[in-house]
């Protein structure tokens, strides 16, 4: 998870062709997505209930897809004919070796094939925020890692099953406000373009790691409380293409749709694979606290529920992932790293967001 630059600057397109890119994404072609709720599985703990009762208590919940941070056998085993879909991880120390075809097509036949078609593994991470890290190579050989991946799935049978993307947070961004001056970095360029050409290829989604709380965490005196979990409120106006935002979570997925097309891609589907609120913070952690962490994740559900779009593609609903499922005690950092679960490891609600 990365903070999110609220920088601005005038954007190089024109008036005009950003209002011919609103009307291309809103009336395109684009997937109608269905929405339904998803939520992250994290494992960084030693007081987790076993996946058989985690699997019991998200048919309780209702909640249908679900994202973990590796290929635990446990997991992918006792998840075995639950119709969940899962996406699992391949982490970033693996990224370089799978590179190659042969080792790709090895951990394919590993850590994917043996649980088919029992387990609905419907996709695959290529490493989780690759171009947060200082690891050039890591972030070089992301794109070629995720054509082998494809290539290896592809060869098995399995290439229109199983997506494969990478998540990234919101720090590749070098402007994101107002969402239509938003711009990836100018050193990341070079480097996620060829991601974004593998996924304008395959039809995979672009997923990001977006957390409006970090916004509010950075500078809580000029941003809008209500504007980050989803309450009523002014909101704000994009200047440029006349979009008005009711919230921040929509803002950044547009920001980032608004990117892509600076980049050459305006048909590749934005999908948010971690959102969340910390329950509890360290003194100065502004904002982390169970009331805050209860509005937000309540309201989005809301808004899962209602299938939105955002206001640059609202005919295609947004699908989302909660962050998280459980408080992880083994996580570093400050206390707010470590409770942003709607659970507490014993299985009690660390608040009601409306799930039943």
């Amino acid at each position: 998870m990365a903070v999110l630059r609220n920088s601005f600057t005038v954007p190089p397109f024109s008036v005009t062709f950003l209002l011919l890119l609103h009307l291309f994404f809103s009336d395109s072609g684009l997937i109608r997505g269905v929405s339904s709720v998803g939520i992250n599985y994290g494992q960084v703990a030693n007081n987790l209930p076993s996946p058989d009762d985690v699997l019991t208590l998200l048919k309780s919940l209702k909640i249908s897809k679900i994202r973990i941070y590796d290929t635990n056998p446990e997991i992918l085993t006792s998840f075995a004919n639950s119709n969940i879909d899962i996406i699992v991880t391949l982490g970033n120390q693996l990224v370089g070796k799978v590179v190659d075809p042969q080792q790709a097509l090895d951990w394919v036949t590993t850590n994917i094939k043996p649980y088919l078609p029992a387990t609905n593994i419907s996709g695959i991470s290529i490493g989780n925020e690759p171009f947060n890290s200082d690891d050039s190579l890591l972030m070089l050989n992301l794109a070629p890692a995720m054509a082998s991946i494809h290539a290896a799935l592809v060869q098995l049978g399995l290439g229109s099953s199983i997506q494969v993307s990478s998540a990234n947070s919101l720090a590749i961004l070098s402007n994101s406000f107002p969402p239509s001056a938003a711009a990836f970095r100018e050193d990341l360029v070079g480097l996620i373009t060829p991601m974004l050409q593998f996924l304008a290829d395959t039809g995979s989604p672009f997923w990001i790691n977006a957390y409006p709380y970090f916004a509010y965490k950075s500078n809580p005196t000029s941003v809008s409380l209500n504007y980050v979990l989803f309450e009523p409120g002014e909101g704000m106006v994009d200047p440029y293409t006349n979009l008005h935002y009711d919230n921040m979570l929509y803002a950044q997925v547009d920001a980032v749709i608004f990117a892509m097309a600076r980049a050459g891609f305006t048909g590749v589907e934005v999908r948010v694979s971690e959102t969340g609120w910390p329950s509890k913070g360290d003194a100065g952690e502004y904002g982390a606290s169970l009331e805050n962490a209860e509005a937000y994740n309540r309201n989005l559900l809301r808004r899962q529920f209602e299938k939105e779009g955002t206001p640059l593609r609202p005919e295609q609903s947004l699908e989302v992932y909660l962050f998280a499922l459980f408080n992880e005690n083994l996580k570093p950092g400050p206390t707010s790293e470590r409770n942003y679960g709607l659970y507490r490891p014993d299985g009690s609600k660390a608040y009601d967001v409306g799930l039943n």
